[in-house]
């Protein structure tokens, strides 16, 4: 998932390069999505395993 958000990043910063304004802000705002998916889905990965050890 961070690899996607990363990839994403990088082509919002290449078009906005080019000047496609509304390609770069999709991009960008599909990078923004996936990167807060990713760190939702680590925290709560992160809270479970946690629980499990302790268990």
């Amino acid at each position: 998932m961070l690899n996607w958000s990363i990839t994403f990043f990088v082509v919002a910063i290449i078009a906005a390069i080019f000047g496609f304004g509304g390609i770069a802000a999709s991009a960008a705002g599909i990078a923004k999505i996936l990167f807060v998916v990713f760190l939702v889905l680590f925290v709560v990965s992160l809270v479970l395993g946690r629980r499990s050890v302790q268990a």
